[in-house]
């Protein structure tokens, strides 16, 4: 049976450079290949972590010593780091499915997503980004600019940034159009560039949607079959590095939020992911959320590799 699968994939996985990140998705795309090839319909997504700061901090720093005339805004720095991802994603993926003789099409769309301004988050930002300054640097920018920064971990200051929860996919409509029709998309990077509804236009907005919980939504509205978040783990794990450390294979959805609700998964790492695969399967049966790496995606479906997640176990 052909199923439709989202596949989250994280910015960490494709390296802090241009070379790696060359070097990675060619990895990377041989695993989306493996699904490709057993049927599936793939729609990808991916973080922007490192790659959206590099940029942000190298224009920026291109600006400050006047080699270009503009400061380059947030969620322009957004939009060029998911472009130049999903190239190297679409390229990669392409001589993949050439190479085994596999006709398909790969296209990226650059995405808007719709947040609230009056989300809680714009009150209390917290995603740092940009270079470390001193404490006198960091002042001066907040006098002259209004931007938030704080202390991190004795290294510096940083300015930080809001993470608004995802309301809705502007361009969702192309991306179900060209999923519908067998191609592959490479949609939401980084979470997606943040808008405001303004006027009855879209702005773009200083802020950081968390990737994961951007594909959930992605993966509900495209009423997919599979959510496939990977990450640098096989298995799901309570008491982590604990000596009664478990790995969780099939688990109900019930029983994983129980866990959620015990402490179990670190904030910055495993919870946005575990958060994001109860959301998919919140309001539907039927469906199946995976969290694994992406060695074992290919058999995540066909040989339940990694931590299978159901409200039907």
């Amino acid at each position: 049976m052909v199923k439709k699968v989202v596949v989250a994939l994280g910015g960490n996985a494709l390296g802090d450079n241009v070379e790696e990140q060359l070097e990675l998705v060619s990895v990377a795309a041989e695993s989306i290949v493996d699904l490709i090839e057993t049927g599936n319909h793939i729609i990808i997504t991916h973080g922007n972590g490192p790659q959206v700061g590099m940029i942000n901090k190298g224009l920026n720093f291109a600006y400050e010593k006047g080699a270009i005339q503009t400061e380059m805004p947030f969620p322009e720095c957004s939009a060029l780091s998911g472009g130049y991802i999903g190239y190297h994603l679409q390229n990669a993926i392409k001589n993949e499915l050439r190479k085994r003789n596999i006709h398909k099409n790969v296209a990226t769309v650059v995405s808007q997503v719709l947040v609230d301004k009056d989300d809680p988050a714009f009150r209390n930002p917290t995603k740092p980004i940009g270079s470390f300054l001193t404490k006198e640097q960091a002042d001066a920018i907040s006098l002259e600019k209004g931007y938030t920064f704080i202390e991190d971990s004795g290294r510096g200051y940083r300015r930080v940034i809001a993470s608004p929860k995802p309301l809705e996919i502007i361009e969702l409509e192309t991306i179900k159009t060209l999923a519908d029709h067998g191609n592959v998309v490479i949609a939401c990077g980084g979470g997606g560039i943040p808008v405001i509804d303004e006027d009855n236009a879209y702005k773009g907005i200083d802020a950081v949607i968390d990737k994961d919980s951007t594909s959930a939504l992605l993966a509900r509205v495209l009423d997919a079959d599979v959510l496939m978040v990977l990450t640098a783990v096989d298995y799901v794990a309570i008491n982590f590095n604990q000596p009664n450390m478990k790995s969780l294979e099939r688990i109900n959805s019930k029983e994983l939020k129980q866990y959620v609700e015990e402490g179990h998964f670190a904030k910055g790492s495993m919870l946005p992911k575990v958060l994001a695969a109860l959301e998919f399967l919140e309001d539907k049966e039927g469906r199946t959320a995976i969290i694994t790496s992406l060695e074992n995606s290919a058999k995540a479906i066909t040989d339940h590799r990694g931590t299978i997640i159901s409200n039907e176990f």
